[in-house]
Parts: structure tokens; C-alpha cells; sequence
């Protein structure tokens, strides 16, 4: 079996006295969704900002690609190919849709027109709206615009963190489509998702984490079966 895309060994990291992750290790193959569910606070955003090389780790290493991507500035690890589309999307409201796109492009030396290209035909709505403020669109398309700009700079590997946050069901369900077509472009995936439900529906495989720590792992439809994840994280009372 190849090696894995990402592989994160014995990762500790936090904030000051507070530990977030304690010893987490996880592995993502490249063509995979892989999900990260738990309840707020259990470390899940904490995880991917060390990903990005926006928190540096007090332990353990993030090897991406078979390199040690742990100690990299966030500039650097986008240049390697790996985008992270943040909680509340923070987007630039006072620059315009193409503008934004353009930011995300900014680790690119050539090929900017074709990635545009190949986003506003993932995104037709914003292809209608290129002149218009960020600021001015509304939730669901500036989660679009969000994504697309981290697609400007064509990621081996995207990370996002909660996409379906404060959206409509209708458009929860389209942005999930969305991650379901970026993958099979060959874009590898990693969701963190507080809707576990369509998580572990659109994802392959799955981690809980609680506390800081790694509780449950397998096949996205194997975790979405288990009493325990049911019960926790999908709803469902005991019968």
C-alpha cells in the first residue's frame, strides 16, 4: 500500500496552558474524504490550523507527501499544496468575487486564467457576480467563494473547516455536492463538520475526537452505524 498524503504522528498542540490535541495520529490517503467529527471545543479546527502551519505543534510531526511539514510557515505548506478554507469563511467583504479569487491564486506563476476558469465553472453564481463585493453576497455564496478561492491554487489537499456553518438546508446540501465534485476532480479532502450526518455520508472514512483525543476511527458508513456515534452525534436516542 502507498504511503499515506497526509500522516500526523503523536500531534500535541494548543493554546498557552490549554491542550487541545493530546497524541493525535491520523492518516489521509490521496482520493480520500476523510471527516473529523466531534462536538465543539473537542480540537477539530485546532487540528487543521497545525495542518496549515498556522499553530505550531508542541509535539509529535505532520508529515505531508512524505515530507516533514511540521515546523513549515503557512506560506510555504499552500505553496506544497495544501489550502485551508477557515471557519467563517473570511472573505475580504470590500474587495470584489474575482478579486478575492485572485488572492487565492497568489502562490501561482502562471496557469491563474485556466484555475479561474476551471472555479467559476464549479461556481456559476459567481461567475454572474465577479464585480460585486464580497460583502455583498450572501451566506451560501460566500462559502462558494471562499472555496473557490482556496481552489485558485489548485490544492492536493483542502481543508475545511465546518462549510455547512449557519447555511440553509438546501444549500447544505449543495455545498456538500460541491465537496463531492471537487473530489472526484482529484482533490483529497479533510472536513471537519459539526452536520455529522452528511459528513459521514459524503466522506470515506471518519475520526471522533473528544477532548483532545481520538476516540473512534473506520469507514464513514461503519462510523455512521455505530450506536455510539448515533447517539452522540447524529440524534438518535437509545431504543
Amino acid at each position: 500500500m502507498s504511503a499515506p498524503l497526509l500522516a500526523i504522528e503523536g500531534l500535541e498542540a494548543g493554546y498557552g496552558a490549554i491542550a487541545a490535541l493530546r497524541g493525535i495520529s491520523l492518516e489521509v490517503r490521496a482520493g480520500e474524504i476523510v471527516t473529523l467529527i466531534g462536538s465543539n471545543g473537542a480540537g477539530k479546527s485546532t487540528l487543521l490550523r497545525a495542518v496549515s502551519g498556522l499553530l505550531r505543534p508542541a509535539a509529535g510531526r505532520i508529515v505531508f507527501d512524505g515530507e516533514d511539514v511540521t515546523a513549515w510557515p503557512p506560506e510555504k505548506i499552500v505553496a506544497r499544496g495544501v489550502c485551508q478554507v477557515p471557519e467563517g469563511r473570511r472573505i475580504f467583504s470590500n474587495l470584489s468575487v474575482l478579486e478575492n479569487l485572485r488572492m487565492g491564486a497568489f502562490t501561482r506563476r502562471s496557469g491563474e486564467a485556466a484555475a479561474l476558469e476551471r472555479v467559476l465553472g464549479l461556481f456559476p453564481r459567481l461567475r454572474e457576480r465577479l464585480g460585486q463585493a464580497g460583502g455583498t453576497l450572501s451566506g451560501g455564496e460566500q462559502q462558494m467563494l471562499a472555496i473557490g478561492r482556496a481552489l485558485m491554487a489548485e490544492p492536493r489537499l483542502l481543508l475545511l473547516d465546518e462549510p455547512s456553518l449557519g447555511l440553509a438546508p438546501l444549500l447544505v446540501a449543495q455545498i456538500f455536492e460541491i465537496v463531492r465534485t471537487i473530489n472526484a476532480s482529484g482533490t483529497t479532502v479533510v472536513l471537519v463538520e459539526q452536520n455529522a450526518q452528511q459528513a459521514l455520508r459524503v466522506a470515506h472514512r471518519a475520526y471522533v475526537i473528544e477532548t483532545g483525543s481520538l476516540t473512534l476511527e473506520g469507514p464513514a458508513s461503519v462510523l455512521a452505524a455505530d450506536p455510539r456515534v448515533r447517539r452522540a452525534y447524529l440524534g438518535e436516542e437509545d431504543e
